[in-house]
């Protein structure tokens, strides 16, 4: 990284200088990732290979489109082509897919068939859709995390899942799966977040009659705590389902999260893991992608709101990147093969602390990406 780099006092500074920086550092990790579906790499710099069913396979190619996008070099879409095709192939032996195909098919079918017109695409997209609508509870108006025996459970990294049906309503206009994502969201607005802006991870409801029974902690450091990247999914979410209503109370409920996440960071301006994990958040670990999430997010909401309002979220977003940029970067390690350190996974668990995480890199890339002008909206 240059002195200039380190020394800059707000990220527009260094802004052309990031994005050409992060266009070398893609180009080294197709080579160095190959055929990897990519989750976390760890000490080593070096990205694990996990099963393509596993929800975090859309991330990487969603780096790869959005380069292309942005770019109109062939290789970033000639790496990302072939994603959606291994995803559907997977679909059809024994599986794990779940209440995440949105994550995994919007980065990849979704976005191939918005940027190509290809019909493969649209048709992976709608059939992932289709998949997820079918996971709806209509007594609890909630869609179904996970699979076996959690039938009554519901989280809210699904908020981030819902683009997918708003998306399909569009394409097939069959109100259907509008409907189903309205009505979620409407959920997470009532059931999920709390009056001060913190949320529930997961939700326990009666699966039979709709009815709520309990908070359940999760990847959160309890019940009734606050876990940072829970918060992002929401802002983010929300605002996405805002973009796609106009309704004015998932705007409200979006920046009533914003408010709370961006109150609780600390001098650098990058989220702990979770914002009641203790009396004193000194020492907790932080989360970039949590971090990265929630400033894509909320430049989604400079977008929506006018004046000053609205500045307000984009330079909250500027000083999350720009603190990212300097501090939690891997430029001075070509040989590292993520963008971003000092994620956190699952802390309860035991893992994935104080790691890389493929998220946290797609939405760094993400953000960067409509602060100069990225039109394309997935998520």
């Amino acid at each position: 990284m240059t002195a200039v780099w380190k020394n800059a006092g707000k990220f527009d500074e260094i802004l052309p200088q990031v994005w050409e920086a992060l266009q070398e550092k893609v180009d080294r990790m197709i080579t160095q990732l190959g055929e990897k579906s990519p989750h976390v790499a760890k000490e080593d710099g070096i990205y694990d290979d996990m099963r393509i069913d596993w929800w975090t396979s859309g991330f990487w190619p969603g780096i790869l489109w959005i380069l292309y996008d942005m770019t109109g070099k062939e290789h970033y879409k000639e790496a990302a082509w072939q994603w959606d095709e291994k995803l559907e192939q997977a679909s059809v032996r024994d599986n794990n897919f779940h209440h995440d195909v949105g994550f995994q098919y919007l980065p990849t079918a979704v976005i191939k068939h918005k940027l190509t017109g290809d019909a493969t695409g649209l048709r992976r997209g709608v059939t992932a859709a289709n998949f997820l609508a079918g996971r709806f509870n209509l007594a609890g108006n909630f869609l179904r995390a996970w699979n076996q025996d959690k039938i009554g459970w519901s989280i809210v990294d699904s908020t981030m899942n819902l683009s997918i049906l708003f998306w399909a309503s569009q394409v097939t206009e069959d109100p259907r799966f509008e409907q189903i994502a309205i009505a979620h969201a409407t959920t997470v607005v009532d059931k999920f977040v709390r009056e001060d802006g913190s949320v529930n991870h997961i939700l326990s409801f009666n699966p039979k009659t709709g009815e709520l029974i309990e908070s359940l902690g999760g990847q959160g450091a309890g019940p009734q705590s606050a876990w940072s990247r829970g918060a992002a999914w929401a802002l983010h979410g929300l605002a996405n389902v805002y973009r796609y209503t106009g309704d004015a109370r998932y705007l409200r409920a979006a920046q009533r999260v914003a408010n709370y996440f961006l109150a609780c960071l600390p001098e650098d301006h990058v989220a702990h893991w979770d914002f009641r994990a203790a009396e004193s958040l000194d020492g907790e670990p932080r989360d970039t992608s949590a971090a990265t999430c929630a400033a894509s997010g909320l430049i989604e909401l400079a977008e929506f709101l006018p004046g000053i309002e609205g500045a307000v979220y984009r330079q909250a977003a500027e000083r999350i990147l720009l603190s990212l940029t300097q501090n939690y970067g891997t430029w001075e390690q070509p040989e590292h093969q993520a963008i971003l350190r000092e994620g956190t996974g699952n802390k309860p668990a035991g893992q994935n602390v104080n790691v890389s995480l493929i998220y946290g890199d797609y939405y760094y890339v993400e953000s960067i990406a409509k602060l100069l002008g990225w039109k394309q909206r997935i998520f």
